[in-house]
């Protein structure tokens, strides 16, 4: 089925929801508290453009609480009905979101993205990385969750080293592809491999 026809909205979401969603929700959390380590991540059917990593992420963490800011070349009607169906979260602009989802170089700038507040810096955003894959590794983490070093791939650097500069503000990451996550919280060091 076409998710460009009236019923597709409906059609993607988790099969066994409550099973589906604990599983992911796992997931996402040992990605988030294992900084670099890949996890399968699965369940979602989302519309054509993302993977079923981002779809189970926004299946799992989002709500009609949740603002959520879909970069330029990933924003569709398909997607917005898709969300707006299963998790009932609102699109924002980029400065208002809980969540954004989108390529490395569509989510630029960083800047416009919340890092919280002294007060209260888990009023951040959340950046679901959509990847072409986990390659090798370029940069070493250090930090909460990892018992020496760990070893990722990310798209670029010193975004990241200027992020944790921010700690405890800042953004936190997920990174997705396929079926795959992994994470990068804002309290992860990060320096280049060798």
């Amino acid at each position: 089925m076409s998710l460009e026809t009236p019923n597709a909205v409906y059609a993607g979401g988790f099969s066994n929801p409550p099973v589906a969603a604990a599983h992911a929700f796992r997931a996402a959390m040992n990605a988030m508290a294992r900084p670099g380590q890949v996890q399968d991540i699965t369940g979602a059917a989302p519309p054509d453009g993302i993977s079923a990593a981002a779809g189970s992420l926004l299946l799992t963490l989002c709500d009609p609480e949740t603002g959520i800011f879909l970069a330029p070349g990933t924003d569709s009607g398909a997607l917005r009905g898709w969300l707006a169906f299963h998790t009932g979260a609102p699109v924002v602009p980029a400065e208002q979101a809980d969540f954004a989802l989108g390529s490395w170089e569509a989510l630029m700038p960083l800047d416009r993205f919340r890092i919280g507040t002294p007060e209260y810096p888990d009023r951040s955003a959340t950046l679901i990385v959509e990847m072409p894959g986990f390659s090798a590794p370029n940069a070493v983490l250090n930090g909460p969750g990892i018992k020496e070093t760990a070893r990722a791939q990310l798209p670029e650097l010193a975004a990241f080293q200027n992020n944790a500069a921010l700690y405890p503000l800042g953004l936190d990451f997920f990174f997705t592809a396929g079926a795959q996550v992994a994470a990068l919280p804002r309290s992860t060091q990060v320096v280049a491999e060798g």
